[in-house]
């Protein structure tokens, strides 16, 4: 039998002329021995080089505490690799990557260290062909992000006009907590670099079913002409886990589900679902009218009513007895922080007047799934009367982000049969069934735009703190009102508020 596995020179170079390879560069990695970097970024490197779109003067330098050589990182790297890569190990593919490895011992206000980053980077440029093109991977906490960029610029290492190449520099969420610490800090990145040198990673915009709701929105005329109020009931927008904070806490604890995804993750699939059409996939017209969206959300009155936390509570869940959120490991018995939120907001523009958004998120829930559900209007059913279900006419569109991506509309139909009943049906497209090759990783398609310099995927600076302007009264009100977040059973889908929330406008939360 064939080894499905083997590299097909053919089809690579056919992947090649369709996808672009990025350019000879380094990437420098602040925060290389984190989770992050060992789980995600360090393998996404690796299969980026394995489906041949990364170049040979491709280098990857650790700059980190550890008292390593690069022989060492170099290990860690591979055993990375090794444990968490999509695509199979090849000792031809390993030995190429593994040549443009380097580590740098350091803190991040270590003057010397940025001294021999730059040395480090200058032996690449000359030797290994990476032609002054660096990006700078910032896995790192918020609070150190001023100290690094400072200290890059300070030894030369960031954009400067008679630097040859290019500089970038990669964020990773959270960017700040609110509005004030948001600005402050796209402030002080963008002193350093400038707006377009930036790449805010937001890894949901990197999944191949977050891009293909402009795919299912605009690529088809059955679609688009329906995607407004005149149709369209109401929209949810559901991210859930089945899992607790695990060794979250330091992170976790104070920051809560509304800001750790909803103003990020969320929003952001808000502004993709409910967009007008760009010009083209240029990132300037892609950030306009995502920021038109966000720009026009408007929050409730009444944000109490209108939202809903929650904290999940000790109990059973698939069989195992699993800890309380107040139980978990360096948290507070009196935290308040949320690990379930819920809010509704609205759009005011022509397109979206009177269509209620829900967003949701939450640990301990059902079970592990990210959707985007667009509920119809109900159907007159003037011609089948009383034959059918109660909600029979209400279609709903459901784009499925993970883990099982794909798309299913809910449709009326009948029952064979000598009446005329009509029962609810479903047409589903799954990714893995349709297509052979399996979706890019989210950070493999993310680090390959950061290399090739195109950013539509990552929120501009204006996004991030329009997105802070719609959280920020939730926030405040719940801040101000002392609200408690209600528990919640592991394994349910939220507090009894969350359902509330949907009821007072006469709707209920669909099951996943």
């Amino acid at each position: 039998m064939p080894d499905k596995t083997a590299r097909n020179p053919l089809r690579d170079q056919r992947d090649r002329r369709l996808v672009r390879v990025a350019a000879p560069s380094a990437l420098v990695l602040f925060g290389v021995t984190g989770d992050l970097a060992k789980k995600k970024l360090l393998p996404a490197m690796y299969d980026l080089a394995n489906r041949g779109l990364l170049p040979p003067s491709f280098a990857l330098v650790g700059f980190g505490r550890r008292d390593w050589s690069h022989d060492q990182f170099r290990d860690v790297v591979r055993e990375s690799v090794e444990s968490y890569a999509r695509t199979p190990f090849q000792e031809d593919v390993w030995r190429q990557f593994a040549s443009g490895i380097r580590f740098v011992r350091g803190e991040f206000d270590d003057d010397q260290a940025y001294e021999a980053l730059k040395s480090t980077l200058k032996e690449l440029d000359v030797h290994y062909g990476t032609r002054g093109n660096h990006a700078f991977y910032l896995s790192i906490p918020p609070k150190a992000f001023e100290t690094v960029c400072h200290k890059l610029a300070d030894h030369g290492l960031a954009h400067h006009e008679k630097a040859s190449g290019w500089r970038r520099v990669v964020i990773e969420k959270p960017f700040g907590h609110d509005l004030e610490s948001a600005a402050e800090l796209n402030a002080i990145v963008e002193r350093v670099f400038p707006a377009d040198s930036v790449f805010r990673i937001d890894h949901y915009l990197g999944k191949e079913t977050v891009q293909n709701i402009l795919a299912l929105r605009f690529a088809n005329q059955m679609f688009e002409p329906l995607w407004n109020a005149r149709y369209v009931d109401h929209v949810q927008i559901t991210m859930a886990e089945d899992i607790g904070i695990g060794s979250r806490a330091g992170y976790y604890d104070g920051v809560g589900a509304a800001r750790d995804v909803i103003q990020n993750h969320l929003l952001q699939l808000l502004a993709l679902t409910a967009m007008e059409e760009p010009l083209s996939f240029d990132a300037h017209h892609m950030r306009a009218e995502k920021a038109k969206v966000l720009a026009a959300v408007v929050v409730p009155g009444d944000r109490a009513a209108y939202s809903a936390l929650g904290q999940y509570d000790g109990g059973l869940q698939g069989g195992q007895h699993v800890k309380a959120f107040h139980q978990e490991q360096d948290i507070p018995a009196d935290s308040r922080t949320e690990t379930y939120a819920a809010l509704r907001v609205d759009i005011n523009n022509r397109r979206w007047a009177g269509v209620p958004f829900y967003l949701r998120a939450g640990k301990r829930l059902g079970r592990r799934v990210t959707e985007v559900a667009v509920q119809f209007k109900r159907s007159p059913n003037l011609l089948f009367g009383d034959n059918g279900h109660e909600d029979l006419g209400q279609n709903v569109i459901v784009i499925r982000i993970q883990p099982d991506e794909g798309v299913t509309i809910r449709l009326g139909s009948k029952v064979p049969g000598t009446q005329s009943e009509i029962r609810d049906v479903t047409m589903d497209f799954g990714y893995g069934h349709s297509f052979t090759e399996s979706s890019p990783e989210a950070y493999e398609r993310l680090i390959l735009d950061v290399l090739l310099g195109e950013p539509p995927l990552f929120p501009n600076h204006e996004e991030v703190e329009l997105s802070w302007r719609i959280l920020d009264p939730f926030e405040e009100c719940w801040a101000a009102q002392e609200i408690m977040p209600e528990p919640y059973a592991p394994g349910s889908w939220g507090p009894a508020g969350a359902d509330e929330l949907l009821a007072r406008d006469g709707r209920v939360w669909r099951r996943p």
